[in-house]
């Protein structure tokens, strides 16, 4: 490059605004969005879809693990990364903090609570991991989960079983139960004097059933348990606020369905339990009333935390309950093609209230790891085997970039490998 074109550029970074308030950005977002209030439903979608970088060899069948990003939050996070690797040190001292708390807000005020009982983390395992590990557990005390529940979580309760001696009990969730009070009958029959923490998931991420949370909580709080909800699937997904549940913590990653970069989760406590957690990392806040104790995440990716306002604002423009009808729609879609067929196990709920969009299906004729594996190589249709818990058969999660196309190639595969 030569000397007065290389001074002419570096002049005009030198001009580029310091610290402009990002939030201004994501109102930026709606704006350069179209105008969809004379589209029909389909049209809707068809714009929606054409808003996604689709892999052109595969069909996506798996969002639950990630949601990809569209290109306007894409586009977002990629402004962000560049300011503050234009600002540096500049930005992480005198911006960040303040930007965090203007994201905090914003996020509180779309899931439905206060910013002074909830924060930004990095993923659901965070988030719970932080109340179960942090929860001032005394020998004897039990605590109940189901064998549904995630991983990550079973394994921080068999650490505090060893490391406080806590007593676990489990539930097992059926797949088509009768009706709430089944469910909150099942854990009610673990509940004991000693009982000081039940984990629920909201939405269990291997069948996409969602349980009855708010009876389950009231039920644990006549005897004096509090409830940790796992709730890793659910904001973005459908419509609900957390103030509503009458829980006592919430957990969640923003990067499946609320689709921000990787790397972005929530957790919400209950005032009155703030001061009794321990953090995962100790904060230089020293209240013990203060949330902010418990968000300590150290030098991290702030660009992913800045882009949650905009995956808000585009999930916004979509809309939530619109998104929820279509996710349903869609794994209805399925249910119904495939209900009637010989050796097809459907492990998820029809009731529509019992699910949203994700789904679970097996073949009697074959293991789950085999027809994850057939229906990559020989349809191209991508999703992931479960086989445990009461459960065998694929996950099935499609997006709104998802079409009835790709679906009925779905469908029809699995008719053909249930012959096989």
């Amino acid at each position: 490059m030569k000397k007065r074109a290389f001074i002419k550029n570096l002049g005009a970074i030198s001009l580029l605004p310091f610290s402009e308030n990002f939030f201004n950005s994501a109102e930026n977002l709606s704006s350069d969005l179209p105008d969809t209030s004379t589209f029909s439903e389909d049209e809707i979608w068809q714009v929606i879809r054409t808003q996604y970088e689709l892999h052109p060899d595969f069909i996506n069948l798996e969002s639950g693990y990630y949601n990809i990003i569209p290109k306007p939050t894409l586009a977002k996070q990629i402004e962000h990364l560049k300011r503050v690797n234009l600002e540096g040190s500049y930005y992480m001292r005198e911006h960040r903090f303040k930007d965090k708390d203007t994201v905090t807000a914003a996020l509180a005020d779309f899931v439905g609570c206060t910013a002074e009982n909830l924060v930004v983390t990095r993923n659901t395992t965070e988030s719970l991991d932080l109340v179960i590990s942090g929860f001032p557990w005394k020998k004897g005390d039990e605590a109940i989960y189901a064998v549904q529940d995630y991983g990550a979580m079973q394994v921080m309760f068999e650490q505090v079983e060893k490391r406080h001696g806590v007593g676990l009990r489990k539930v097992s969730v059926p797949n088509h139960p009768k009706n709430d009070e089944e469910i909150v009958a099942l854990y009610e029959k673990q509940i004991t004097p000693q009982t000081k923490l039940i984990l629920i998931s909201h939405m269990i991420n291997i069948t996409g059933h969602i349980l009855p949370v708010k009876k389950i909580c009231q039920m644990a709080h006549r005897y004096g348990a509090q409830v940790l909800v796992d709730g890793a699937h659910c904001i973005g997904h459908f419509d609900f606020k957390i103030a509503d549940l009458d829980c006592d913590y919430y957990g969640s990653s923003l990067h499946k369905w609320l689709a921000t970069p990787l790397g972005a989760g929530l957790l919400y406590v209950k005032s009155e339990h703030i001061s009794t957690l321990w953090p995962l990392l100790a904060d230089h806040e020293q209240d013990p009333t203060k949330i902010r104790r418990l968000s300590h995440t150290g030098t991290h990716p702030v660009a992913t935390d800045m882009t949650i306002v905009d995956a808000i604002s585009y999930l916004n423009w979509i809309g939530v309950e619109r998104k929820e009808t279509r996710l349903r729609y869609l794994k209805t879609y399925w249910q119904q093609a495939l209900k009637d067929t010989p050796n097809i196990v459907i492990n998820t709920s029809f009731d529509p209230q019992r699910s949203c969009g994700i789904g679970n299906v097996g073949l009697q004729n074959m293991k789950s790891a085999t027809l994850a594996k057939r229906l990559f190589k020989e349809f191209k249709v991508f999703t992931v085997a479960i086989d445990y818990a009461n459960v065998k058969g694929c996950r099935i999660s499609p997006n709104v970039f998802t079409t009835k196309e790709e679906l009925d190639t779905f469908i029809d595969a699995m008719k053909k490998l249930s012959t096989s």
